[in-house]
């Protein structure tokens, strides 16, 4: 009799739950649109991009263009990196050399997981994510369908490094205590099923597939791509997100993007993306900005040193990111034989010292009322975009043109706490404009233990910023007041 009432409780909660649609999503938008972004993705802020696989053989484009393009750049006359890639290619590998012929080149040696994961930990990043298969087709694990589908083994453990790329780096980044997701192409530009039948593609090759590398790996993110081709009802991403949402491995935090279909992007799915851009305007919808370090997601031995972001620009884009509620992934290329590039281990360190001082006013925080102050004069348009849009965040804080504004404080929040991210530092006073504080509101700058005078004024608050040298500073690029005491 026991037995029976316990099952009878158990059926009714689920039969509430599903009612209330708090434990059931149905396959439609109307009901998936409704799932709120896990909040640990949103107080994560910063995460770590990865392009890698056989395009990190040649890792080569035209400067200004995606090296992990090189396969449909190599066939494609009319795109802009053809000639580049082309000449290249046939000057240093031959014409009849061709892009399956990279695979046995992509040895990947010198690849140890935990020193990846350790580098990924030191800079601060909360989540990883990998191209567990990018839009060759190729996989970074032992897939069955993709060696089915290729008519050949198209997979890392039976090819190329003879490993699954994707379960040791998962393993490793676990340990680390972050979270690890996956980059997946819905689109393979060759594979011949994709060629020939897009329903039977979809059907036989892309649904299973996605399953085995969600049902197998577990990831905590879910970055899809390559939708722009056909729409949702095509690729039935209604159906997987569905099955996402209630059955997979880790479906109460995963998280997922908005790329499931031709005209899905800022329209469904989970968080919104941009790429290369300044990301969104304001707003409380959930949203990550991309971009790789230099020009390009996978690795491009073309580029100099010139045509790396500094790692002050990547402090500032992140600061100025999250002060607007988004999120930074930001990519880093590796090598064929498995080495982070140095000066992007440079990149990453010199983030994650940054952020040891400064963490708290960027992890777990909200926007403020606004999200900076700016300086007297002319204010600069910022332009917004999904994809490929100018963001000179020098321009907009420490170098900006003649008479025009620039952004002297970020603004980040916690509770009562409010932070004040400085771009300059200069000896003496700094005004926080229309902000009342408590009388007991106490003032520091992140990185120093003694508190900073302060005065209440007419329109705003001034604060004594002490006298330091270089050396002394708490921080090299950007400080943080830490004003623990707002009027709420």
């Amino acid at each position: 009799m026991k037995n029976r009432f316990c099952f009878f409780i158990v059926v009714l909660s689920s039969l509430i739950f599903t009612r209330l649609g708090l434990g059931s999503y149905e396959p439609e938008w109307e009901s998936l649109d409704k799932r709120e972004v896990p909040d640990w993705w949103t107080d994560a802020k910063f995460g770590i991009f990865i392009h890698w696989g056989p395009y990190s053989v040649p890792a080569f484009t035209k400067v200004g263009q995606y090296a992990e393009w090189y396969w449909k750049d190599l066939k494609s006359p009319g795109r802009k990196a053809h000639e580049e890639v082309l000449g290249f290619h046939n000057d240093f590998y031959g014409a009849s050399f061709t892009y399956h012929d990279f695979v046995p080149k992509f040895t990947t040696e010198l690849f140890d997981p935990d020193e990846w994961a350790q580098l990924f930990s030191d800079s601060g990043a909360k989540y990883v994510v990998l191209t567990s298969k990018h839009h060759d087709g190729y996989c970074l694990w032992p897939s069955d369908e993709a060696d089915r589908s290729w008519g050949r083994p198209w997979n890392s453990l039976a090819t190329g490094p003879r490993r699954d790329l994707l379960g040791e780096l998962t393993a490793s980044v676990r340990e680390a205590e972050l979270r690890m997701g996956i980059y997946y192409s819905l689109y393979e530009w060759y594979n011949p099923l994709y060629v020939s039948d897009v329903d039977l593609y979809v059907e036989k090759h892309m649904i299973p597939q996605f399953k085995d590398v969600v049902s197998r790996y577990a990831p905590s993110v879910i970055f899809s791509d390559g939708e722009w081709e056909h729409s949702d009802k095509t690729w039935r991403s209604e159906e997987l997100l569905a099955w996402v949402y209630n059955e997979s491995p880790r479906n109460e935090e995963i998280v997922v993007n908005d790329r499931w279909g031709k005209g899905s992007r800022h329209t469904h799915g989970g968080y919104h993306t941009t790429e290369y851009t300044s990301g969104v305007g304001e707003t409380s919808d959930p949203w990550e900005e991309s971009r790789g370090m230099g020009y390009s997601y996978g690795f491009n031995r073309a580029e100099a040193i010139g045509d790396y972001k500094t790692s002050r620009e990547f402090i500032y884009m992140l600061v100025d990111i999250v002060s607007r509620g988004g999120n930074f992934l930001l990519n880093i290329g590796p090598t064929a034989d498995g080495r982070i590039p140095v000066i992007m281990q440079q990149r990453l360190m010199d983030i994650g010292e940054w952020l040891d001082v400064n963490g708290e006013a960027i992890y777990d925080t909200k926007p403020w009322l606004v999200s900076c102050q700016w300086s007297e004069g002319e204010r600069p348009i910022e332009k917004r975009g999904e994809y490929m849009v100018e963001y000179d965040i020098l321009k907009l804080t420490v170098e900006p043109d003649d008479g025009v504004a620039y952004k002297e404080i970020w603004f980040t929040q916690k509770d009562d706490v409010l932070y004040c991210i400085m771009p300059r530092y200069s000896d003496g006073k700094m005004f926080v404009e229309d902000l009342t504080v408590e009388p007991d509101c106490q003032i520091t700058l992140l990185g120093m233990k003694e508190p900073l005078e302060w005065t209440q004024a007419d329109h705003g608050l001034e604060v004594d910023l002490p006298v330091m040298n270089p050396n002394s500073k708490p921080s090299k690029y950007a400080w943080t007041l830490k004003i623990d005491g707002l009027s709420l």
